[in-house]
């Protein structure tokens, strides 16, 4: 009986040392990870501003995204085709 003691004792102190461990080691690596995110954010460069539009290029924009509405209400493009369509014409 006190060899099952000492056998039950002893796997409970590895397995509380092997938690301790692992837990440390986990706390390390989120540090890391954060301090690594902070300093990519402080290294990236900031956005360019957005392009400036003339009234022109605004009014065939809109009517643009008008007649792929209207496409889309018809039902000739599918809500995929009209995303791909409006961001082309949104980043052109």
């Amino acid at each position: 009986m006190p060899g099952l003691i000492r056998g039950v004792a002893r796997t409970a102190a590895v397995a509380g040392t092997a938690t301790v461990v692992s837990n440390r080691v986990s706390r390390r690596q989120q540090g890391c990870w954060a301090q690594q995110q902070t300093a990519e954010q402080h290294d990236a460069a900031p956005a360019p501003p957005p392009p400036t539009q003339s009234a022109d290029d605004a009014n065939s924009t809109i009517t643009q995204l008008k007649e792929l509405g209207e496409l889309k209400a018809q039902g000739v493009l599918t809500d995929a085709e009209f995303e791909e369509q409006k961001s082309r014409v949104l980043g052109s």
